[in-house]
Formats: structure tokens, sequence, C-alpha cells
């Protein structure tokens, strides 16, 4: 079983600009295969835009997706963890916050992501969870 964050995350960062449009991020995510993006200036991170995020707090109310900013539909300031911080603390982290995703920032810079699949796949790997974390995507039928 994994102790640190850094040992579960996934490194690396899929980032857009906070002006870059909806119809932008949500290309990026599909290219990425991927379900959410930080919104980071300056290799800050100022928030977290999910596949969930674009369709609820933008296309649902009409908004158009090619006009509305990647900032104005985030998570702005969203909860993050550091690569030395404890798996346990991000989970307590996911709980307290009701989140499945902490950004992994390290001296303010973003460095990965951790998810709760990837903790699920860390802490009980014969999880549910943890086997749809390995899961293929594409590779089921689909609903």
């Amino acid at each position: 079983m994994a102790d640190h964050v850094r040992d579960v995350m996934t490194p690396g960062v899929v980032a857009v600009r906070p002006d870059a449009s909806l119809v932008e991020a949500a290309q990026l995510m599909r290219a990425q295969d991927i379900g959410d993006v930080l919104v980071a200036s300056e290799g800050r991170v100022l928030g977290v835009l999910t596949d969930r995020d674009i369709a609820l707090r933008a296309v649902a109310d009409g908004a158009d997706p090619l006009t509305v900013s990647a900032q104005a539909v985030c998570t702005p300031n969203p909860v993050v963890v550091t690569p030395d911080e404890a798996v346990s603390a991000a989970i307590d982290l996911m709980r307290d916050h009701a989140v499945r995703r902490l950004p992994v920032v390290e001296d303010g810079h973003p460095v990965g992501m951790v998810s709760l699949g990837d903790l699920a796949l860390s802490q009980d790997p014969t999880s549910a969870l943890a086997d749809i974390s390995r899961a293929t995507p594409g590779g089921g039928k689909g609903v």
C-alpha cells in the first residue's frame, strides 16, 4: 500500500488558460481522454474544470460554450495536496470536501492529479472501484 500522494498520483498536468472557451477545454478533455482540466495562469492553479461543470453550469443553462470562459465555469480555488502528503490525508480531504479529484501542487505549481480511483487502487486493489478504475476506456459496451 502506498504511503504518499506521489506514489499514487497521475503525474503531469493538463491545463487551460482562464480565458479558454469551454469548447477548447472540452476538445482537450476528449483528446486526452480525461474528465477534467486545471484552469491555470502563470503556473498557478486557479480552478478545476470538469466535463460535468461544462454540462451543468453552462450548457444546461443555454450558455454558448464558444463564448463562456473556463474560469467562469470552473470550481475556483480547489483543495489541493502536495506530493509528500500522506495518502490518508488525500482521502480525508476528498471526503471532507466531497470531491473526486485533487490537484497535486509542489511549491505552488501543479505537478499532477490524484483521483478517487487512484486512491482506490492503492488502498484496496480488490474493490469494485479499483476494478472499474483499471478498466480500459471504451472497453465496455457503454450505456
